[in-house]
């Protein structure tokens, strides 16, 4: 009976446990599959998801609409999507006994709105298929060990001194800069594009938004002026300035481009969309004169929270009693302007709760999407966001780990398990 294949999979997060799953599934008896976690704590960022939720995916399911929504990774993924997408993932949920639900706007919940159901599920499926799970204890480094034939064969050094053997690896880590994932694929030959945070919300300090913290548009434009950067969507004003869909697409596409600026630049937004400033001036002029005696900032014409158009009416330079009727075509034109082209000043950013995502990793043109195994290193694999992948919100993050990590699990169960019930599962 030929030696069992051993799979080591580094990180327990959403990929690494997704591959760990599909290889050791794959596989059965003919390998063993061992993840090792650094923390004591394996799947957390998926336990505080989605406001401890879990937006486990996007009802998005053309593989070509889905590309689109990775400002990084979108091209490598979409031969990738199709072979495991959204519905394969709600499809691999359901076979175990996890319903899930579509949001208005597409997002999609387990019905249970409990992320426990979904890490419930990960670790009853891992443990079914025969995972090792080994917490508190990471990788210290990696090597590639000589083997006959060429075959891949690796000793993995752990954190605590031990060693362990290995035919193939997954680096699984995730994007955080202080990863030993980067530095392990380093010291293997990859090269790591700059990290850089993505989908954080910006600081703004602007009379404006003082005292409207938890004020949300349901839908705004927002843009940065002097770039491509635009995007619409709801809108949150918070404590420190502005968040929400729109703020956090518009962060995932300019993640390089405004970490450049050092999270100082103009913002301009729109409140009023699809009216642009003349449409509105026209639109306020109408209104004016159906409704001149009534008050400017007690009645507003826009489907917009009134505390917001008080306030904007005031930074018009509209006295709050002002009738419609005393409002001159020159007051309507400044406030158009404040609707549809309001100019703020960001000066810095926050990290969006605990769903950080960061730009940058593992160079994708050094990784076989097909296979998700490195061009570089036979038998070294990666999955997630320790690869220069990110997404915008929405469950569209997620979806990269579950696809990423589910094409490695199988790729790196391969061979060894051709034949079992006749079936090969090479790629």
């Amino acid at each position: 009976m030929p030696d069992q294949r051993r799979t080591i999979i580094i990180g327990g997060g959403a990929a690494g446990f997704f591959a760990a799953i599909a290889c050791a599934e794959t596989l059965g008896a003919a390998g063993t599959v061992t993840l090792y976690e650094a923390t004591a704590h394996p799947l957390a960022k998926v336990r505080v998801s989605g406001g401890g939720r879990c937006n486990v995916t996007h009802a998005c399911f053309e593989p070509g609409e889905l590309a689109k929504r990775y400002p990084r990774g979108g091209r490598e993924l979409l031969g990738a999507f199709h072979r495991f997408q959204p519905r394969d993932m709600i499809a691999w949920l359901a076979e175990r006994g996890v319903e899930t639900k579509t949001e208005g706007d597409g997002r999609m919940f387990p019905v249970t709105d409990d992320s426990a159901t979904i890490v419930d599920c990960l670790a009853a499926a891992a443990a079914k298929a025969g995972v090792a799970v080994v917490t508190s204890m990471g990788v210290r480094k990696i090597e590639r060990v000589g083997r006959e034939g060429g075959a891949p064969d690796f000793w993995v050094t752990l954190t605590d001194g031990s060693g362990v053997r290995a035919d193939r690896v997954l680096i699984a880590t995730g994007g955080n800069r202080s990863s030993a994932g980067f530095t392990i694929a380093e010291a293997l030959g990859h090269a790591i594009e700059p990290l850089v945070p993505s989908l954080f919300t910006f600081h703004i300090d602007d009379a404006r938004l003082i005292g409207l913290s938890g004020v949300a548009m349901e839908n705004a434009a927002v843009a940065v002026p002097g770039t491509k950067l635009k995007e619409s969507g709801p809108l949150l004003v918070t404590h420190w300035g502005l968040s929400g869909p729109a703020i956090l697409k518009l962060s995932a596409w300019g993640a390089r481009e405004l970490a450049g600026r050092n999270y100082e630049f103009p913002l301009t937004v729109n409140f009023a969309p699809p009216h642009g400033r003349d449409s509105l001036v026209r639109e306020l002029a109408g209104v004016r004169e159906k409704n001149p005696r009534k008050q400017i900032t007690t009645w507003s014409p826009l489907p917009m929270p009134q505390r917001l158009w008080e306030r904007l009416v005031t930074s018009a330079g509209i006295a709050a009693t002002t009738p419609w009727s005393s409002v001159s075509n020159a007051a309507l034109a400044t406030l158009a302007g404040q609707l549809t082209a309001a100019e703020l000043k960001v000066v810095g950013k926050s990290l969006f709760k605990d769903e950080f995502v960061t730009c940058g990793g593992v160079r994708l043109s050094e990784v076989d999407f097909r296979t998700m195994e490195s061009r570089i290193c036979p038998g070294l694999h990666f999955a997630g966001e320790v690869l220069d992948i990110d997404g915008v919100t929405g469950g569209f993050n997620f979806q990269a780990a579950w696809t990423t990590g589910w094409l490695a699990g199988q790729a790196m169960a391969g061979g060894a398990a051709e034949g079992r019930d006749g079936l090969s599962v090479e790629s």
